[in-house]
């Protein structure tokens, strides 16, 4: 399992869904998933770096 990969997917998901969230009319919920994307890249680093 390529956890870099799965990181950075889900990440763009996060991008896309906050896109989708903001303008249908929850705008702070859309700004709230939106944070998500780097905290979900730097675990997916992080858990690559432990099955090293």
């Amino acid at each position: 399992m390529d956890w870099k990969k799965m990181g950075f997917f889900a990440s763009l998901a996060s991008i896309f869904g906050s896109i989708g969230i903001y303008f249908n009319g929850d705008e702070h919920l859309g700004i709230f998933v939106g944070l998500w994307a780097s905290a979900l890249l730097l675990l997916s680093d992080r858990l690559a770096q432990m099955n090293e």
